[in-house]
């Protein structure tokens, strides 16, 4: 292991996964996320830590927090992507290496989900590849801190 860690962030309704609109998001619930997200870090050798709020402010703490205690950071901010420029802002500051996620494609849905804060800042992003787009990133920030 690199002793590397990586912290997995997920966003608004995303303790809703399994529940919610399934035809979009599957029927994986956040803890079957969060063992995949185990399983990839191990595999890659890195340490992870996962952490879910519906809440900005929660989220932009993580974030900071993220600058000294983790080497990479994976985050799906849900629809805060298309909204918080506090996020961006947070991401900037934060000057650890960040790839966003999404478990949709967001550029195949609504006209409003077209448009990230999140994507100029970002090392890189998955979209559309369902949970597995976690363990890519997980992967791919390994790769960066080995």
């Amino acid at each position: 292991m690199s002793g590397a860690t990586i912290l997995v962030l997920n966003g608004p309704n995303l303790n809703m996964l399994g529940l919610r609109q399934p035809e979009i998001y599957g029927s994986a619930t956040l803890a079957n996320l969060e063992r995949l997200c185990r399983e990839a870090a191990d595999a890659a050798g890195v340490a992870v830590e996962c952490r879910q709020s519906n809440h900005e402010g929660d989220l932009i703490g993580w974030i900071q927090e993220a600058r000294t205690d983790f080497d990479g950071l994976v985050l799906n901010a849900g629809a805060y992507t298309h909204t918080s420029v506090a996020l961006y802002d947070a991401i900037v500051a934060c000057e650890t290496p960040v790839i966003e996620v999404h478990v949709s494609n967001i550029y195949a849905r609504e006209p409003f989900r077209h448009h990230s804060y999140i994507s100029p800042v970002a090392a890189g992003g998955v979209f559309g590849m369902g949970l597995q787009g976690y363990a890519m990133a997980i992967q791919a920030l390994a790769r960066r801190t080995a």
